[in-house]
């Protein structure tokens, strides 16, 4: 039975942390081997999933060392039948593998969380073809139906909510959003923009937001922003919009660089960790519901350290101007 389904701790507004690039560290810092950026190819083996299990912990260990909560994503952004078909996986394979990857964050709930760290669980659901680039679009329709079955082995598995990364147009975010309130899983939105701000589409991020909003009622328990960098998108956050309140997660790259050329990059950009806290700590003066910190490609638990650094003493000193920060 799922522990926090019903009541998601991060709602609450208390600071959150979550992980970084997983696969760029995987790649970059461990020397894997992951085709087609498919991290769930890891469960295949025991030396992965090992592999696997010590990049979760890193980032259980840093919260619960901090005191604060912690989402945890499944290895699970590939794992949809267009990829798993690139790479000789069957659709009962996939269901495997997304059972696995909730029972290993599981396991290490089991290990690292306190009272003061709450750890909530979540599915990982990634677009149907390329993160940057809206090839071949579904309907909102076609799109509830694709993904229908990922977020319902997810809810086999006990995953607390779902999560769609990298949404790059509205229309599968939409249908996801469907399919999961089909079957009462909560589930949070997370778009990529370009660096002017909008979608890869050319729609605005408020825009995509009124829309799926408007269409399920406000059916996601809330959005997040993930694989730009904050120079992309911060100029396209005014103060005082209603819609801003619904971000409450942020994950962003390392690197400024565009999509375009990430795609072309052949060596990592890890940017500067101090200064990506910085940017973080500026967004937080627009986004006053911004509580879930993490990172995406070229981060990793340095950056996310950085990252808390900079932005604790926000929520600390809100909520009582006397906690002494462990920094």
């Amino acid at each position: 039975m799922s522990k926090y389904r019903q009541n998601l701790p991060q709602l609450s507004g208390d600071l959150f942390l979550t992980d970084g690039g997983l696969e760029t560290t995987l790649i970059f810092h461990e020397g894997l081997n992951l085709p087609n950026f498919a991290a769930f190819d890891l469960f295949r083996y025991s030396d992965g999933q090992k592999s696997l299990e010590k990049y979760f912990c890193t980032y259980a260990a840093l919260a619960t060392e901090y005191r604060v909560g912690l989402v945890l994503e499944s290895a699970t952004w590939r794992a949809n039948p267009d990829w798993a078909t690139k790479l000789g996986y069957s659709r009962e394979d996939l269901i495997c593998i997304d059972h696995q990857s909730i029972q290993l964050l599981q396991g290490i709930r089991k290990n690292y969380e306190t009272e003061q760290s709450p750890i909530v669980i979540s599915g990982c659901v990634g677009p149907r073809g390329d993160g940057y680039h809206p090839e071949h679009c579904m309907t909102a329709d076609e799109a509830a139906t694709y993904h229908q079955e990922q977020i319902a082995a997810f809810q086999d598995a006990d995953a607390d909510l779902v999560t769609a990364m990298t949404m790059n147009y509205t229309e599968e975010a939409l249908g996801i959003t469907f399919a999961a309130q089909a079957i009462g899983m909560p589930v949070v939105i997370s778009f990529t923009v370009e660096t002017n701000g909008d979608l890869p589409t050319g729609q605005t991020l408020k825009d995509a937001i009124a829309q799926i909003d408007a269409a399920t009622h406000n059916g996601p328990a809330y959005y997040m922003i993930n694989c730009a960098h904050p120079t992309h998108f911060a100029h396209i956050l005014p103060t005082d919009e209603p819609w801003l309140g619904r971000i409450r997660g942020l994950r962003a790259n390392a690197s400024t660089k565009s999509h375009a050329e990430l795609d072309e990059a052949e060596e990592l950009d890890a940017g500067n960790p101090a200064a990506l806290g910085s940017q973080y700590r500026e967004l937080k003066q627009k986004l006053q519901s911004l509580n879930v910190l993490g990172g995406c490609c070229g981060t990793d638990h340095r950056h996310v350290r950085a990252i808390y650094q900079a932005c604790a003493s926000l929520w600390w000193n809100h909520m009582s101007g006397t906690v002494q920060l462990q920094i």
